[in-house]
Parts: C-alpha cells; structure tokens; sequence
C-alpha cells in the first residue's frame, strides 16, 4: 500500500472511530447529574443567576443539574476547580468578567489560564454600570463630572465597592479617557461606600446598576450615567457614556457558562443550544432585562477582548490585588 493510501485509510479510521462517539455524546448526554459551578456565596447576583439557569434546564429539560457554591479568592477558587475537573460535560462554571477578564491582569499566580484551561460555552447576561451622584451633588451630567474634575484635579472623590472591580477598573478606564485626574476610594462593598455617596463625602459613585436602584427610586442618589453601549432598560432616560462624548465607551460586567478545555465538541454544542432556548423564555429576559445572544466563539472573542483592554487599564493605573 502506498503512502497517500496510508493516509488515507488511517484517516476513514480515525473518522470511524470519532463520529459514533460524538453522536452518542451528543444524544445520549447527559445521563448522570451535572455539577455547576457557582464561584461565589450563596444569595448573591451570580448564584441567584445559575439557579435560573439550571432550575429551568431541569424543569424543561429533565435534567439533574446541582448548582455547587465554591467561593473565595473573588472567584478564582472556583473557576480552579472547574479547570481542574474532567472534561466530559458534567461540570460547569459560571464565569464572568472579573475571573475571567481581570484577574489575569491583577493576580500575579493565577491558579488556571482563562484561555486555555476553559472552553466558552454561551454568555447569559451583560450588566451596564451606574454611575452616580449625590442628590444634592452640583453635578447633574458627565459633562458637569468632567468639568468638576478638570477644575479640581485629583480632588473629586471616586468610590467603588472594592479594589480590582469591574466599577474601580471602569472608573480608571473613564479617567483615561476623559483625560481627568480624580482620586480612588475603595470600599468593602456598596452598602460601606452608599452613605459616604449620599452624604457627598464621595463625590460620585460607580456600580452595579442593581445596587444602586434602590438609592435612586428613593431620591438620595442621581444616576448621571450608564456604561452600557445602550441605554439600560431600567432607566430609559439616562443617558450612556457612550453618547455624552466618549462614543464607544463600554464598561460591563458579564456572565457566561464555561467547561474544561478539552469538553467534546457535540456536548458543548448542545449544552449552548439548550442555555441558548432557556435564555429565550420570557420569564428569564424579564429577569435578566433582555436577551444577549451570544455562542461560543462570539463569547471567547469577547473575554480576550476584555482581558486585552482591562490589562491596559490595570497596567496603566498600576491596580495590584490587595
């Protein structure tokens, strides 16, 4: 036999030997429970968030999917063990921005690759930032925020419920930008930094959109801003950075379900059509705001996106892990 019918014959082998498998995974999958990974506490925005997921995959689905709280490290303790477990499709993780994009930047011995060791299987949800001031604050609009800040450099205090957050690296990177000087005030936490933003003490504030709802709705704080690239749903008369002068400013916090690298083709494929159908249900955009619909090589596009841009931020802002 000659060389070309070598390969050949070994290449209808290796077909033969993968394409039985790959259906079978596909059809028959999965026929035992499924481990999801929630890297931080119980009760918060990324556990409630999995449990949507996962309830509905169970209910529509029959499947037997157990969430699994693996906290601390800000999620890197999870995102670990993820990495670490099999590559067969019985283990999940929900990643996000800051374990994902960030940590990479900021923690010099990072247990995983956020590259290599995970495979993106479908984001779920992207969540804009709020930006705001006291209700008594002068400042009513990012352009009186750059004013305020151009008149007294380094004098306007920002606050940010922690260090290395999504909200302190979309402060800096809005600093950047802007080209202003203000000074970082890191607090444990939106209800630590809240009262400082209330009384004025903190000249303005960035944070989720959901913690900052409250405040609002009350009267004590003024939404200035969103970071979203559109509007927020929530607050359909606040305007976006983007479109108060920094066009293509975007500052978010996402979440996506990942698996080992290494997780076969056909499982990843079906578990991103079943998340994708579960995102579809009008119970869950109405929970989530809206649908992002985004697979798998539109989502790994995005975390290196992320990790190049935050890098550049962390790098020129010299943020270190506390």
């Amino acid at each position: 036999m000659n060389r070309r019918s070598l390969v050949a014959a070994a290449a209808a082998a290796t077909l033969f030997a993968i394409a039985p498998w790959g259906a079978n995974a596909q059809s028959g999958y999965p026929d035992k429970p499924i481990r999801f990974i929630v890297p931080f506490p119980p009760g918060g925005g990324t556990d409630i968030l999995s449990r949507v997921i996962t309830d509905k995959l169970n209910a529509s689905l029959g499947w037997k999917t157990v969430v699994e709280n693996k906290a601390g490290a800000g999620g890197t303790v999870g995102l670990d063990a993820a990495a670490k477990a099999k590559p067969d499709g019985y283990t999940l993780v929900m990643a996000q921005t800051s374990n994902l994009s960030i940590a990479p930047s900021i923690m010099s011995a990072l247990p995983y690759d956020p590259v290599k060791n995970f495979t993106p299987v479908r984001l779920v949800a992207s969540v804009p930032l709020a930006i705001v001031v006291s209700a008594n604050s002068p400042i009513k609009s990012m352009a009186d925020l750059v004013a305020a800040a151009k008149a007294n450099p380094g004098k306007l205090l920002f606050a940010s419920p922690g260090n290395a957050t999504v909200a302190h690296l979309a402060g800096e990177y809005f600093q950047k930008v802007a080209g202003i000087k203000y000074t970082h005030v890191p607090y444990k936490g939106t209800g630590q930094a809240l009262p400082d933003v209330i009384s004025g003490r903190a000249s303005f504030f960035v944070a989720s959109i959901e913690s900052a709802m409250g405040p609002v709705k009350s009267g004590q704080v003024r939404a200035i801003g969103v970071t979203s690239l559109k509007r927020a749903p929530q607050w359909p008369d606040v305007p976006t950075v983007a479109e108060s002068g920094f066009p293509g400013f975007e500052a978010v916090t996402w979440f996506g379900v990942a698996v080992p690298a290494g997780t076969p083709a056909p499982i990843i494929q079906k578990l991103d059509t079943e998340i994708a159908k579960v995102l579809d249900m009008p119970d869950v955009q109405e929970r989530l705001e809206g649908k992002v619909d985004v697979g798998p090589a539109a989502f790994a596009a995005l975390i290196k996106n992320d990790h190049d841009k935050w890098a550049v931020v962390v790098k020129e802002a010299g943020i270190k892990a506390n």
